[in-house]
């Protein structure tokens, strides 16, 4: 077996539909893990209230089964293949005929894709396995912050340590780079927020974004850093521009920027030292 799996092609098809059922999962997790905050924060408050916290449905990222949110219906296995599942269904319910997000299929197709590349880039052995943790973190952060403009303590500060525990032995950076990446990554954002603030009195970003770039500094390194930042910026400000002019996105109206730290995480993860040396080749 470890002999096939050292041919890139077999590794990144392994890899890729790895992805695919993973994908499936966290799509469970995009939908369940913000609602799953909500219910905590509802019942804290409760507590400090001094009131009686009410009985719920058990509900976390196993209980109870997927159901389709407009009729109820459990989804069975067969409705719960990746992709296939959705084509068969044409997109909608089984049930109830109701229209099935294309976000599922994407976020399952999207997982796949980087994850069979993951696999390609770095062949098999634990640098591949890190990436594709990192990968599935990020795609669950990008699409949790779109929805809801959060990005979950439970999801970036694992991240954040388990970077600095692959960088132990250097797969992607030394040690003392993780940590003044994650220590950079941080209050680089940090300082940005209250400058801001001071300037505006206004909150341009949240905490999770600062615990975000950390996370990336932990894993790359300090010295991916600014491309990190310069990648999701210019990414940021783009689509900002775009939602305002084309949308008619409300200049108010925040617009989260962890899909964008996200998107360029990645970008540094599979080609950062390359763009980095293209850049100062260029000096």
């Amino acid at each position: 077996m470890p002999t096939l799996l050292n041919d890139p092609a077999v590794f990144a098809a392994l890899a890729a539909l790895l992805g695919l059922f993973v994908g499936s999962f966290l799509n469970v997790v995009i939908h369940r893990l913000p609602r799953m905050m909500e219910r905590e924060w509802h019942a804290q408050a409760a507590e400090l209230r001094g009131e009686p916290v009410p009985d719920a449905e058990a509900f976390n990222l196993a209980t109870p089964r997927s159901r389709c949110p407009h009729c109820g219906h459990q989804i069975t296995a067969l409705e719960n293949i990746p992709v296939v599942s959705y084509l068969a269904l044409r997109g909608r319910c089984r049930h109830c005929s109701a229209t099935i997000s294309r976000r599922y299929p994407v976020v399952e197709l999207l997982t796949a894709a980087l994850s069979g590349y993951a696999a390609w880039h770095f062949g098999f052995g634990l640098a591949a396995g890190g990436a594709l943790l990192f990968l599935w973190a990020m795609i669950a952060l990008a699409f949790i912050d779109l929805d809801t403009q959060l990005l979950p303590d439970s999801v970036t500060l694992p991240l954040l340590w388990l970077g600095l525990v692959f960088n132990l032995g250097g797969i992607y950076t030394e040690l003392p780079e993780a940590v003044v990446g994650a220590i950079a990554g941080y209050l680089s954002l940090w300082a940005v927020y209250w400058l801001f603030k001071l300037a505006t009195g206004k909150e341009g970003m949240g905490y999770g974004d600062f615990k975000l770039l950390g996370a990336v500094g932990a894993w790359l390194g300090w010295k991916m850093l600014p491309l990190t930042i310069l990648f999701s910026s210019l990414v940021g400000a783009v689509t900002g521009v775009g939602l305002i002019v084309v949308a008619r996105h409300g200049r108010n109206v925040p617009i989260p920027f962890g899909p964008y730290l996200a998107a360029a995480g990645v970008i540094a993860l599979f080609w950062g030292e390359s763009l980095t040396a293209l850049y100062l080749g260029q000096l």
